[in-house]
């Protein structure tokens, strides 16, 4: 692609340079190649403008950068290099964010499951979706690995062009704070946007909340419709500051839903004086599945279009998951890892624990630290024991980790075991566990792995485990 159609007049070049046949667009020095456009950006770690030289040695036609290099007219200037780098992956594509609609879902928790249920409502109706998210990416049924629930800009084109070319008429993603925040969504405008919820998280990159608060505000700037959890604070205030077509969710609003019953085998609530039961558990997931039919309905779908799906949907891998057991006593597992998810998911599973609620949970290393005596205050809201252990522990000893969250627990009288060995401590969990308990894994979720130092991964499946170590029991 020449130089001059790539850019689409978002930035000046010399008349020697517009014709120039670029074989590339790339952020990432490592992977320059021959006549490749080098787009200077820079991170919390590393500045791309350190190397822009250097890739002009290593093939590079040209770069991007925000200031003067001193490379005359091989470099192309801009005032905002990450907003030019999405502009022009979407121009590398032939911006296949023109040629599908997109629902965004935003907030702390209740991404995954928002989306998935979206997508599975979608699909029953006759649509061909495409699922971009924490867990995986999805086209229509194929699953696709990822490694960041808002891939990076040229991924997520590339990602955009894939469901297109198969295809998908409408996309679903989960967008991130990280991802708003360093643009990785290019030029993609949202058909209609959901926000859930806002609560401490990310805080080791965000710093504060308002920043946090701030970076998921920026989805509402690029969206035609919003629907707003005005239940939550930080709901209010953002529908009250938005100017887009908006719509609120919650038990009052414009989608305001009431519950009838929380059980284990599934919940029944009234939304807008319907009454739905779906097989999925839990009142966050009476917001899940309001807000999703909020989606639904402005995407189109009837009330007799959207129920039956709804109502089928078993809900999301690792989201207040039960593992079977075949014992007298319950095993769920969930992604809960913030201090408002763990009180949430132990809340509602407290509505129909028949004797004591265990909580088995620990803390991320290299994440916000403020969190973790947090998480043991939630945790301890709701259960009647702890059991504290590891989690990723990354770069940071887990003892080290487990002493941050005992510093929540003070002045709490709750009886807690640590067990530092994640695999140990389910072990421990299920060798105690009496008829009527409920134990609640939380942390893991979906993941299949545990991260140590320098990255290590090794293979960590929560499913497999309980498996195990019931069967060593029998």
């Amino acid at each position: 692609m020449k130089l001059s159609e790539l850019l689409e007049n978002r930035a000046s070049v010399s008349e020697n340079m517009k014709n120039a046949e670029i074989s590339m667009i790339t952020d990432d020095n490592r992977k320059i190649v021959k006549d490749s456009l080098f787009v200077c950006v820079k991170g919390e770690k590393f500045d791309g403008h350190t190397v822009a030289g250097k890739a002009l040695e290593q093939g590079a036609s040209a770069v991007v950068c925000e200031r003067d290099l001193g490379l005359g007219e091989r470099q192309i200037l801009t005032s905002d290099s990450r907003a030019l780098y999405g502009a022009l992956c979407a121009s590398w594509f032939g911006h296949p964010e023109r040629k599908m609609k997109f629902i965004g879902v935003t907030g702390t928790n209740g991404k995954t499951t928002t989306t998935s249920i979206i997508k599975h409502i979608l699909t029953a109706n006759g649509h061909k979706v495409g699922l971009i998210g924490t867990i995986q990416n999805e086209i229509g049924d194929e699953v696709i690995h990822t490694n960041n629930t808002t891939p990076m800009p040229f991924e997520l084109m590339q990602l955009y062009d894939q469901m297109y070319q198969k295809g998908c008429d409408t996309v679903v993603m989960e967008v991130s704070s990280f991802g708003l925040v360093q643009k990785r969504i290019g030029l993609t405008h949202f058909d209609i946007a959901v926000f859930t919820n806002l609560t401490q998280d990310h805080l080791d990159y965000h710093k504060t909340m308002e920043n946090y608060y701030q970076a998921k505000k920026m989805l509402f700037d690029v969206c035609d419709k919003a629907i707003i959890n005005t239940d939550d604070d930080y709901g209010k205030r953002l529908y009250q500051e938005i100017t887009c077509q908006k719509y609120s969710y919650g038990t009052a609003g414009d989608f305001a839903y009431q519950p009838v019953s929380v059980k284990a085998s599934g919940t029944e609530f009234v939304l807008n004086q319907k009454r739905i039961s779906m097989q999925m558990t839990g009142y966050f997931n009476i917001a899940n599945a309001s807000a999703s039919y909020a989606v639904c309905e402005l995407f189109g779908l009837t009330e007799n279009q959207i129920l039956p799906a709804l109502q089928n949907c078993t809900g999301v891998r690792g989201r207040c998951e039960v593992i079977p057991t075949g014992k007298d006593f319950s095993v769920i597992c969930d992604y809960a890892h913030t201090p408002d998810a763990v009180e949430n998911i132990l809340e509602n599973v407290k509505l129909y624990t028949e004797n004591k609620l265990v909580c088995l949970f620990g803390c991320g290393g290299n994440r916000d630290k403020t969190k973790r005596p947090l998480m043991a205050q939630a945790a301890a809201k709701f259960a009647d024991m702890l059991i504290i252990t590891s989690d990723n522990p990354r770069d940071e000893k887990p003892e080290a980790i487990i002493q941050d969250i005992l510093a929540g627990l003070k002045d709490s009288r709750i009886p807690y075991e640590v067990v530092i060995d994640r695999r140990k401590a389910i072990a421990y969990a299920l060798k105690n566990a009496k008829t009527g308990d409920v134990i609640v894994l939380a942390g893991k979720g979906h993941e299949d792995y545990q991260v140590f130092a320098d990255n290590y991964h090794i293979h960590f499946d929560e499913r497999e485990i309980v498996a195990d170590v019931l069967k060593e029991l029998d």
